[in-house]
């Protein structure tokens, strides 16, 4: 009942919107007295109204150059493998003469498209032939091509690497550090091909009960009962999903806003104040950020409850008890996948620690195959995104790739 309510409510809401993007329209046939001080208050309160707002569809990746070498080349986006649940695409580049390194970019299943680490894709093109999991809206995929589990993202991990073929490389973010590491240590165990040659795991939560955060607390706080009675709902009956269960996107959104909630209207404030100044590349950049951060997706039911269970109340892989379809992961099998983790430091989602721990998990490799990296001043998303992902990470990581190609 609680997503057709959102749902009724944000149908509610568009009249509200369309009106205010037809006075947006209205705006040059003002002339000078649009600019007005009193005129750009009233139409930055129209254009707050008009695109501040959740969607469901996924943006686009924009990305149509990258820097490599002395200059840009053309990217294209190319379709590799795709499932009911998610593609794996290639960020395509011309050419080079000398081969770049494949890397598959993981990303998370936490309420966001994988559009999030757009930045991330943008800066590893530099040096790097890309591919990226891109996961797609569990409200929009039909009963009828059943079930997606913390299993099944393992499977898609390993299936995916698969499709791009050795030599490959595999950069986790987040919350998939956990299904990433299970998949080395298996295809590590089965002797595959494909098996990466280093896995980077970056700001993920391998052992949850190190330095625990907000986010910890709520999971070990509640029941798993708590979750599944009050943050499951039925996708409604328009969408092509009707009836899946699922974990809403705008649930996690609100559970994200709440958590940083006086920096969010910090951030609406000001972009409604350089809105009516005339500020528009500043006004631009914030609601760039808030275009990507609105664009929500739903989960499947089955992998947020596994998720919950196993990687977050009883952090099964940290205790050496986490099972793959009956199979017991251990991670002191990958001998030959060179690890990186990086942490941030004011990290409020995984703190400190929670990704370095699966440096005692590979106790099969040597020393001089695992490397930590912690980067002062940045929280969660200045791991993979910003000036210091850019600037001082990326290098880390880079370095690490190459010594293992």
């Amino acid at each position: 009942m609680l997503y057709q309510f959102f749902q009724t409510m944000t149908d509610l809401a568009t009249p509200m919107r369309l009106m205010a993007e037809a006075g947006l329209r209205t705006r040059p046939m003002f002339g000078a007295l649009a600019h007005a001080p009193l005129a750009n208050s009233f139409y930055a309160t129209l254009d707050m109204v008009a695109n501040t707002r959740l969607t469901a569809d996924r943006p686009a990746y924009r990305i149509a150059t990258a820097l490599c070498g002395n200059g840009e080349v053309p990217v294209r986006e190319e379709l590799v493998a795709a499932t009911p649940f998610g593609d794996l695409l290639r960020f395509a580049k011309p050419a080079q003469a000398v081969e770049q390194p494949k890397v598959l970019l993981v990303a998370p299943i936490s309420g966001h498209f994988a559009t999030l680490l757009r930045n991330t894709v943008e800066v590893l093109l530099r040096d790097h032939d890309v591919y990226i999991t891109d996961w797609k809206n569990a409200r929009d995929v039909p009963l009828s091509a059943g079930s997606f589990g913390f299993d099944d993202y393992v499977d898609h991990v390993v299936h995916f690497l698969q499709e791009i073929g050795p030599p490959v490389h595999m950069v986790a973010v987040c919350q998939p550090c956990v299904p990433a590491l299970a998949a080395v240590a298996l295809m590590s165990e089965d002797a595959n091909p494909a098996c990466p040659r280093s896995l980077t795991l970056m700001g993920g939560p391998v052992d949850v009960r190190i330095n625990p955060t907000a986010v910890n607390d709520l999971a070990t706080g509640n029941s798993f009962q708590w979750f599944e009675d009050n943050l499951i709902h039925n996708v409604p009956l328009r969408y092509e999903g009707r009836g899946r269960r699922v974990y809403p996107g705008f649930l996690q959104l609100s559970a994200f806003m709440a958590m940083n909630s006086s920096r969010h209207f910090e951030q609406h404030r000001a972009l409604y104040q350089h809105l009516a100044d005339g500020e528009e590349e500043q006004a631009r950049a914030i609601r760039d950020f808030y275009d990507e951060y609105f664009a929500v997706l739903d989960l499947t039911a089955e992998f947020y409850l596994e998720t919950i269970d196993r990687v977050f109340q009883r952090a099964l892989l940290a205790k050496g008890e986490l099972e793959h379809r009956g199979r017991r992961i251990d991670c002191g099998r990958i001998r030959r996948t060179a690890l990186l983790t990086v942490e941030g430091e004011r990290d409020d989602i995984c703190a400190v620690g929670q990704t370095a721990a699966a440096h005692d998990l590979c106790s099969g490799l040597r020393p001089h195959m695992k490397r930590h990296y912690l980067q002062a001043g940045v929280g969660h998303y200045g791991v993979f995104s910003g000036r210091r992902w850019e600037g001082q990470i990326y290098p880390q990581v880079r370095a690490h790739i190459l010594a293992a190609s």
